[in-house]
């Protein structure tokens, strides 16, 4: 099964939950790799080296 396209806008919502403090640091961590941080961080760093 193939993931959607990372969200920056609902990975950025996940972050700030983070840091209102109404999501515990392990959850927030789990909903960025599901959201697909890592593929986003991925492709921006592949973009700055071009």
């Amino acid at each position: 099964m193939d993931r959607p396209a990372p969200d920056p806008r609902k990975l950025l919502d996940h972050w700030e939950e983070w840091e209102r403090g109404d999501t515990p640091p392990g959850r927030v961590m789990s909903d960025l790799k599901t959201g697909g941080l890592r593929e986003l961080l991925q492709g921006l760093a592949e973009n700055q080296e071009s």
